[in-house]
């Protein structure tokens, strides 16, 4: 009689996703800010959206997602990117997932960046935005620049103004350059540029530092990790691009 050898299943990066341990892990790194089984909800709904992020180094996509739940933010395409470069995964922080950040730990009072067009009414004198007004109804041309404000407790302000082509420089200078945020959100990105060169005098706490970090300069955070990736015994191996996905409830944005 023919000897049948056993056959195991192969671990998936999902099935690393999904395991016990990698979920204590995210949970050590949230801290209470939002159950660990919501965060990685997102993050398998990210994977499905992305399909690549499956081909990524397990030890890349577990450090991205430990970093960004180390953050208290969700890598939904819209606070955070979860963005495949080669056979790495790294984490893009968006310019809506920094503002969370600062108004959820109460650095400021209030944060507001925008685009400016060419037919808007906008005066800025001295490093204070003066006025912004829309003419709605009416072609407001090209974009010529874009700003961001802060207002602190006491009422004081502090603004940065950039025009496009120094917008353009900071990205033609940064490895993410042809990536989707930027190809698809060129607005969001100025605002996050821009408010990037804003936080220099802004009382920041450390959390939204690391956040900015993930800049568009430079998408690799430089600081240490808040929580070191978890090595694994099991061999996880990357998922086949045409494998049929599973089945993931993708969970609604807030806002």
């Amino acid at each position: 009689m023919a000897n049948i050898q056993k056959q195991t299943k192969k671990q998936t990066v999902r099935d690393l996703m999904k395991s016990d341990q990698f979920k204590n892990e995210i949970k050590t790194a949230l801290d209470g800010v939002m159950s660990e089984e919501r965060f990685l909800r997102v993050a398998l709904t990210a994977t499905l959206k992305t399909p690549k992020l499956l081909q990524c180094t397990e030890e890349s996509l577990c450090q991205a997602l430990l970093d960004c739940a180390s953050l208290g933010l969700e890598p939904d395409g819209r606070r955070a990117y979860l963005i495949p470069y080669g056979p790495k995964a790294e984490l893009m922080v968006d310019y809506k997932g920094i503002v969370e950040l600062v108004m959820r730990n109460g650095d400021v009072k209030r944060l507001h960046a925008d685009l400016v067009y060419e037919n808007d009414i906008f005066e800025n004198n001295r490093g204070e935005i003066k006025r912004h007004s829309i003419q709605y109804g009416k072609d407001r041309g090209e974009i010529i620049c874009v700003y961001a404000e802060a207002t602190f407790p006491d009422g004081s302000t502090k603004s940065e103004v950039m025009d496009v082509a120094q917008i353009n420089k900071i990205r033609d200078a940064s490895s993410a350059k042809a990536s989707d945020p930027w190809r698809k959100h060129w607005g969001e990105m100025a605002k996050k540029t821009v408010f990037k060169r804003l936080s220099k005098w802004l009382p920041l706490s450390p959390k939204v530092r690391d956040a900015s970090d993930y800049n568009d300069e430079d998408i690799v955070l430089k600081a240490k990790p808040v929580v070191a990736a978890p090595v694994f015994e099991s061999n996880f191996l990357p998922e086949e691009i045409d494998e049929v996905p599973m089945q993931i409830e993708e969970v609604k944005n807030d806002g």
